[in-house]
């Protein structure tokens, strides 16, 4: 009946990482500013498909997590920063021309 009832610990692997907790850059470093016109430092908070990362990625509380986002939309409208990402073709790039709506054919 005991081996039943056991978790399985026996059997599981060993863990291959220790988990390190994470901690606010911006509350441990209380000369970091976040400002929208930096743009090499709000790429850190960006992936390569141009979405904001989680705070669960960059390990930022709450607060700044906020005013990280907001700063990054705020550098987005005024195009400093892409709304999304590279954008990639195999082949030649398409040529698209202007046409007006009654000309189509």
């Amino acid at each position: 009946m005991s081996d039943e009832t056991s978790n399985g610990s026996e059997h599981m692997a060993p863990r291959r990482y220790m988990a390190r907790p994470k901690f606010c850059a911006f509350c441990a470093d209380k000369n970091l500013v976040i400002d929208y016109k930096q743009n090499d430092f709000l790429r850190k908070f960006v992936t390569d498909d141009g979405k904001i990362r989680p705070r669960r990625q960059t390990g930022t509380c709450a607060k700044h997590q906020r005013e990280l986002a907001r700063a990054i939309k705020h550098a987005r409208h005024i195009a400093l920063l892409p709304y999304a990402g590279d954008i990639w073709f195999d082949g030649p790039r398409p040529h698209r021309t202007y046409t007006p709506p009654n000309q189509q054919s």
